[in-house]
């Protein structure tokens, strides 16, 4: 049985709307509905503020669509409708979780690497490795594992000897996207020696439990965790390390980011607007601790209809570059949603090392490229700031 918009539609008319008032599709909620190789394609227009609120209206028309005979899956957000303002208002959600706790110490100015201040007191180097970047979002299901994992086989790519730390611990994805098995050997029963494929060392905590084993952990634990896979690794020499970090803006996330003397975070969002309200928040996190932001990029950018070459703006587009441009943050990127880029992800043969040649490959590349060069002029700003020594 074939998928049709009209079916998809007359699905939908089940699913009742906010407060339980008509049905999503009769109040016009409903964006433009794509569909490729029997997957659906959508997103839900809600007020910004109810949109925490309103999560298991999104959850209960993606379960309505994938239960329609022929379905193989769908990809249902929610976006916000632009009032006023736009983003340039902070839009306030029900009971949010701080990105800082108010109660913290406003974080000292930045110290020069050799002479950390008393806030990164605490930031001491892993040793072999020449620079560490965070890849960051505000919220989940936004692709930053995807990205991370292409980010770090585009840097070496440029010739740069790489590792990568999936320091998301509640959903360690990188052993999948890279196609390791197996348990990392030990020096003496203690030190980790990273698994490796594709050219980069890898750290994550998949290779030690198994892979549907629930994380069910406290901070601390998280913390204890993620230190031990940072400086109990053999790393050997390393110009980058690309940390996966874990996705949000809670305890854990910034405990990490003050903690760990990261050269430079990479922030990953959609171009919905709530995904951008929180990839602010993960902007301002790192900030509040003094780490320079690389950039962002826009995942899920646009979509390029296989048999037609249409292009459909299924999460709208543009929203983040427009948000870098507000902030002064540089733009790395857009990244398309391309069937090729899950596929391959899925396989655990990334686009950047199975289709090099490829356009999804190349855009990676240039994220890469750019993240380099943010890389070496924050590392030359940091240099010059450096007060220099006069004998007379």
């Amino acid at each position: 049985m074939s998928v049709t918009r009209e079916i998809v539609i007359d699905k939908l008319k089940t699913i009742k709307g906010p407060d339980f008032e008509g049905d999503i599709v009769s109040l016009g909620l409903v964006s433009e509905i794509f569909i490729a190789d029997s997957k659906v394609f959508f997103s839900i227009t809600v007020p910004a503020a109810r949109a925490q609120e309103l999560e298991p209206l999104r959850a209960a028309a993606e379960r309505a669509v994938k239960g329609i005979p022929g379905v193989a899956g769908a990809v249902v957000a929610l976006t916000a409708e632009k009032k006023g303002g736009g983003m340039e208002a902070p839009v306030k959600r029900p009971a949010p979780a701080p990105a800082v706790p108010a109660q913290r110490p406003a974080p000292a100015a930045r110290p020069a690497p050799q002479a950390p201040a008393s806030h990164s007191s605490g930031k001491r180097g892993v040793p072999g490795i020449e620079a560490i970047i965070a890849v960051a979002s505000g919220k989940g299901g936004v692709g930053k594992s995807t990205t991370a994992v292409n980010l770090a086989l585009g840097l070496s790519a440029l010739g740069l000897k790489v590792g990568l730390l999936d320091a998301d611990i509640y959903g360690p994805s990188v052993p999948r996207l890279l196609n390791i098995h197996g348990r990392p050997q030990t020096i003496d029963g203690k030190i980790l020696i990273p698994m490796e494929n594709y050219g980069l060392k890898v750290m994550s905590m998949g290779f030690l439990v198994d892979e549907e084993t629930p994380m069910i952990w406290r901070g601390p634990m998280v913390m204890s965790a993620l230190t031990q896979m940072l400086r109990e690794v053999e790393w050997g020499k390393l110009d980058v390390l690309v940390v996966d970090m874990p996705p949000g803006t809670g305890d854990a996330q910034l405990t990490m980011a003050q903690q760990v003397p990261l050269a430079g975070a990479v922030i990953v969002s959609t171009p919905q607007d709530l995904a951008l309200i929180d990839a602010r928040k993960g902007l301002n996190m790192f900030k509040k601790v003094d780490v320079p932001l690389l950039g962002i990029v826009e995942n899920m950018s646009y979509f390029l209809a296989p048999d037609t070459g249409k292009r459909y703006d299924i999460f709208g587009h543009g929203g983040a570059r427009r948000e870098a441009e507000r902030l002064g943050v540089t733009f790395l990127g857009e990244v398309p949603l391309e069937m090729v880029i899950r596929e391959s992800s899925d396989a655990g043969s990334p686009v950047v090392v199975s289709e090099p040649e490829g356009p999804q490959a190349t855009i990676y590349r240039g994220i890469a490229a750019k993240v380099l060069e943010r890389l070496k002029e924050e590392q030359a700003g940091a240099a010059s700031a450096t007060p220099a020594i006069v004998f007379e």
